[in-house]
């Protein structure tokens, strides 16, 4: 079982994630490609709030594929080109993640691979 550690040597996090995560050896580990706001039949959807719900949809069904959950998830980088963007992301990670804080690293880029992509997220997760 992974340990979240926010140590008290470390400034507390700023929204819900936890500054590092400890794996034991042997864990199987799963790498999740960046995510993005693309439906399962190649449709993708539109505006910031309505990318992460899908992407975050995407997230969860690279998991259940491999017979993980949310619960499993060590690690998220989020890209976002909105540098408004971060709070409505938070809110809506903080939601589908419940009490869950994962390692996690917001960066504002200045474009993705498809200009119409306001977001991506890769993750990891372990078990």
């Amino acid at each position: 079982m992974p340990q979240f550690l926010n140590p008290p040597t470390l400034s507390r996090p700023t929204s819900r994630f936890s500054q590092g995560v400890l794996v034991e050896a042997g864990a199987e580990r799963l790498i999740i490609s960046g995510q993005v706001a693309v439906k399962a039949d190649g449709t993708m959807v539109h505006g910031l709030a309505a990318q992460t719900e899908q992407i975050f949809d995407n997230l969860e069904a690279m998991l259940a594929a491999a017979g993980m959950g949310i619960a499993n998830l060590v690690k998220l980088t989020i890209f976002c080109v909105d540098p408004a963007g971060a709070s409505t992301v938070r809110e809506i990670r903080n939601r589908r993640l419940g009490d869950y804080a994962p390692a996690s690293t917001f960066v504002q880029v200045a474009g993705l691979a498809n200009p119409a992509y306001l977001l991506e997220i890769e993750g990891e997760a372990v078990r």
